[in-house]
């Protein structure tokens, strides 16, 4: 970010500011301060790509809770602002912000630094030591540590003067930054996203064309299932070690049999013959079981697709393909898509396969999700509270309604406590004292 912008900036922020309302976390890098209603902003500290923004981030993946994140809200929300600066003559923002307590008040610096590669965001007290921060440095890493307890070192003067480039309008300036950087990253994000999943999907469409015919296997069981009836039929012709049979079908016309080798028996040929029929039937409802699994998860691949292109936000992308738990010793089914949202896991099926899953596992209080009248995926919100945000219900439905249909339109979600679902065939139910959430798609 240009020092020039950050000088007008602080310039703007200590004429309008005197109170934070809260601080907190968005994202693994990006710390939002609101300081009244109209202003809520956001320090986006991606190392080397760090700026200034206002806008407002749709929905949280996760509620952070690092020592880091306590420390912030502790002591900077409901605080009163003594002053803003500029520090070092440097793009670093320091922000002194006093809390009123029982006993006494709290003196409290947020070093905001946007250096490049040593962006970092720094809680420190009045006498300049370490209180938290969003990145730890050691010594052998750096020329200034950064560890808490120590007094902060000073970051050299840049060696240079910088250009200024006078902005119309700070508060303008910092929305159009918004949509800017949100414009390029969510493009930069459905490139790369699109790109996976349609590679899954090519490989599952491979998948499915190497599959056998269903149909070929089953004419291949009945005309070996009838082999072995007329076999049976004619035990008396077919000769024990013989290679072939010249006999009458059951319709009157003559048939020659290549007869299985190693039958010693005409009564072991015409078993051979149905074990070989029974092995077809099995292996054809085999096919026909994984061409149905194959089929469904190609399409929730589609639905998946197309959901990443209708994303008007990074975090609605970012919602879509959570991190995996570290470490996690639970296998996590193929069949269920997992999300978070404000840290609340929501669980969706990609299958009849998926829905049952999620139908049987789910506890009595968790929230369940389904279009309503008409097929969709199971969609279980996991947690004990009955009383959930709204903004978490919608999030939840979308995804429902996403993954479950391609017309763009508006969309009726039914929810209600899994203990009021019934479950009947397969992955069919009932269910009572519902409410409903109206979803546009597209």
């Amino acid at each position: 970010m240009r020092f020039s912008y950050l000088k007008q900036i602080v310039a703007y922020m200590q004429q309008e500011f005197s109170y934070v309302v809260a601080a907190y976390r968005v994202n693994d890098t990006t710390l939002k301060l609101v300081f009244n209603r109209e202003n809520s902003w956001n320090f986006e500290m991606q190392r080397g790509n760090s700026a200034i923004t206002i806008g407002e981030i749709p929905n949280r993946g996760k509620m952070y809770q690092a020592p880091f994140d306590i420390l912030i809200a502790k002591r900077l929300n409901r605080s009163t602002i003594q002053s803003i600066t500029l520090h070092n003559n440097d793009k670093i923002i320091r922000i002194t912000t006093t809390t009123s307590g029982s006993y006494k008040s709290e003196t409290t610096i947020l070093q905001l630094e946007f250096t490049g590669k040593h962006t970092n965001v720094i809680l420190l007290d009045k006498e300049g030591i370490v209180l938290e921060a969003l990145r730890h440095i050691d010594e052998d890493v750096s020329a200034r540590s950064v560890r808490v307890g120590q007094k902060l070192g000073e970051i050299p003067s840049p060696p240079f003067e910088p250009k200024e480039y006078p902005l119309e309008n700070v508060r303008d300036y910092l929305i159009e930054e918004f949509r800017r950087r949100n414009s390029d990253k969510l493009n930069q994000l459905k490139h790369e996203k699109k790109a996976l999943l349609q590679k899954r999907l090519g490989q599952l469409h491979k998948h499915l064309d190497a599959l056998e015919e269903e149909g070929v296997l089953i004419q291949d069981a009945q005309a070996s299932q009838n082999a072995g009836h007329l076999i049976l039929a004619n035990l008396d012709v077919v000769k024990p070690y013989g290679k072939k049979a010249e006999l009458i079908n059951f319709d009157g016309t003559p048939v020659e049999l290549e007869l299985p080798s190693g039958c010693t028996t005409a009564a072991g040929c015409a078993e051979s013959f149905f074990k070989r029929s029974k092995k077809a039937k099995q292996k054809a409802q085999g096919l026909h079981q994984e061409r149905s699994n194959l089929e469904a998860k190609i399409r929730h691949l589609e639905l998946f697709i197309q959901t990443v292109e209708e994303a008007t936000s990074p975090e609605e992308i970012t919602l879509l393909f959570p991190p995996k738990a570290m470490g996690s010793k639970v296998k996590s089914s193929d069949s269920i898509a997992e999300f978070w949202i404000e840290g609340v896991k929501v669980s969706l099926g990609k299958s009849e396969k998926g829905n049952i899953e999620l139908l049987r596992n789910a506890k009595a209080r968790d929230i369940w999700m389904h279009l309503k009248d008409r097929p969709s995926a199971h969609v279980i919100i996991s947690t004990d509270k009955q009383q959930l945000p709204e903004k978490l219900l919608e999030a939840a439905a979308k995804l429902c309604v996403d993954f479950s249909v391609f017309e763009k339109g508006r969309y009726l979600v039914d929810y209600t406590p899994r203990r009021e679902v019934k479950m009947g065939e397969g992955a069919n139910v009932l269910y009572t004292d519902y409410k409903t959430l109206n979803i546009e798609k597209g």
